[in-house]
């Protein structure tokens, strides 16, 4: 269970932060999940280097990451380790959302700590009902978790 953070941490379930350096995705991201979840506050990075320093700075964390695999530099398997290597930043969700279907690249971000593993879609509509589905699903077990605690 994913319960400790360092004190003075607080996690914005209503940030989404998205690790996406094609542009055409990332603006397919924005146009999904604003028609789906308007609510939602979103922040794009292209990559991946100095991101967990940063993450460990702020007070705040996003609540869910939306991470691509095939960025330049780092790459999203190793923001993925560096995210769960850090205690303080164990709360977050990390959806990985890559083209890849590779059964061993699934297996590695699982084995690595990823939340969700989910395949963008060539096709719009089936894109825009993957992500909300993925943003449903952890807002509801987040909301849940709170509410248990």
């Amino acid at each position: 269970m994913r319960q400790d953070h360092a004190p003075g941490k607080r996690l914005d379930d209503g940030h989404v932060l998205v690790l996406e350096d094609s542009q055409e995705d990332a603006e397919a991201i924005e146009r999904a999940l604003s028609r789906t979840h308007p609510h939602l506050r979103l922040e794009f990075l292209t990559h991946g280097e100095g991101l967990v320093r940063r993450l460990i700075e702020a007070d705040e964390v996003p609540g869910i990451v939306l991470l691509d695999l095939n960025m330049p530099g780092v790459g999203g398997h190793a923001v993925l380790k560096e995210i769960r290597s850090r205690p303080e930043l164990a709360e977050m969700t990390v959806v990985v959302f890559t083209s890849s279907t590779a059964p061993a690249e699934v297996d590695a971000c699982y084995a690595a700590g990823a939340d969700s593993y989910i395949y963008k879609p060539l096709n719009f509509d089936l894109f825009r009902t993957v992500l909300k589905g993925a943003m449903d699903y952890w807002q509801e077990a987040k909301g849940q978790s709170q509410g248990q605690g």
